[in-house]
């Protein structure tokens, strides 16, 4: 489908151009919850009156919450206003190693809770049950449709999901291993208002609308106009791939800049430096980074506080990053779902289209609707292969 993605709440009368689909990108994980569901509310509004049949709340397919939320309250809310009588849970992506089973959530062959996920520095994973974990943020009746049944086919789960709402479950958790279970789960969530569940979940959605001949019939560019310039890599992720990512990418001899946010707490390390940095290097991409082993991210915490130690680095690259544009970057590959958020805010990117996927559920992107268009590769911290800070630059050059 063509895909546009855009920044925060888009306004009324935003031109969403040829897209079939629309992305509202939020920075809603760790906010109060009450502030995410009112975000998520305002932009199903703003979807569904610009004519969208089908509402996605994506989440991270780690799961990542609090203990009250946010997925929880913003899958309630959203379960209310558009009025389903049952609605699904499945973060699965097995191309990225997620994939749920029994109502367990797998990190490759590790359950959630003994991931490098119990150590986020956010969002601690340590339950691995989905069913549980979501009964304890929402108070809709939580059900599980499980792989015996996933096995077996759209029709089978379809009915699976009927007797679900008999029982008066509002959301169940699904069990998914492979992309032919997410096609089938899709197929059989074909009327379904809302959907819940990690990226990979809308893998089996866009044929629905094809076989309802809502859908050009040919397929989306894959290609990427990408505008000519300098690149830099900012990675502001401590997740457990994001770091061996930076290893990698040292290892091969890319230039790289380590942060502290004690330092940047102190004026040591200041977006002066950090350009100054980056601009001296020539003939090679250069990498700025935070990443942090688990032990050294607590030390930080300890002394600034949990939410300021991360956004110290948040602020410190995205002012790096509007920096640069002015000494002509407009490459940019961020790592961080959080430090992707700052960033793309203070770059005023209000909306991005989508082009092709560098890894599973990560695609360069380019601004749309700023006088100097942006490339842009948005990571979430634990996704990507050990050498994709290498590889991503082949699809732009």
């Amino acid at each position: 489908m063509r895909t546009v993605q855009v920044v925060g709440i888009p306004p009324a009368d935003f031109n969403y151009g040829d897209a079939e689909a629309v992305v509202v990108a939020l920075k809603s994980r760790t906010i109060p919850a009450a502030e995410a569901v009112a975000l998520s509310l305002d932009a199903c509004r703003r979807l569904i009156a610009a004519g969208a049949e089908q509402i996605l709340f994506k989440y991270c397919s780690t799961f990542d919450s609090t203990p009250d939320g946010n997925i929880g309250p913003v899958a309630e809310a959203l379960h209310a206003h558009l009025g389903d009588a049952l609605t699904l849970a499945c973060p699965a992506f097995p191309a990225n190693g997620r994939t749920v089973y029994r109502g367990h959530l797998f990190v490759g062959d590790m359950l959630l809770s003994d991931s490098p996920m119990k150590d986020h520095p956010l969002t601690p994973m340590t339950d691995s049950n989905l069913v549980r974990v979501l009964q304890r943020q929402t108070s809709l009746k939580v059900g599980l449709v499980n792989r015996d049944v996933v096995g077996k086919g759209s029709d089978e789960i379809g009915a699976a999901f009927r007797q679900a709402s008999d029982r008066g479950e509002e959301i169940v958790v699904v069990d998914a291993v492979t992309d032919d279970d997410l096609r089938a789960i899709g197929r059989a969530a074909a009327g379904m208002r809302l959907i819940t569940g990690g990226s990979g979940i809308a893998i089996g959605l866009p044929e629905n609308f094809r076989r309802a001949g809502k859908l050009r019939p040919d397929r989306a560019e894959s290609g990427i106009a990408a505008p000519q310039g300098k690149a830099v890599i900012l990675a502001g992720s401590c997740s457990a791939a994001t770091r061996r990512q930076v290893l990698v990418a040292i290892k091969a001899g890319t230039p790289a800049l380590k942060l502290d946010p004690l330092d940047i707490a102190a004026g040591r390390t200041t977006v002066d430096a950090v350009v100054d940095w980056v601009t001296s290097i020539t003939g090679a991409i250069p990498l700025v980074y935070s990443s942090s082993e688990p032990e050294d991210v607590k030390r930080a915490q300890q002394a600034l506080g949990r939410d300021w130690a991360g956004e110290l680095v948040e602020h410190l690259l995205a002012e790096a990053a509007f920096q640069l544009t002015r000494r002509g970057y407009c490459r940019f590959l961020v790592a961080g779902g959080e430090t992707s958020g700052a960033v793309v805010n203070r770059l005023g990117v209000q909306a991005l289209f989508i082009g092709p996927e560098i890894d599973p559920g990560v695609p360069w992107t380019v601004s749309i609707g700023r006088e100097e268009p942006l490339a842009l590769a948005l990571k979430s911290g634990n996704f990507g292969g050990d050498d994709f800070f290498l590889r991503a630059w082949d699809l732009v050059r």
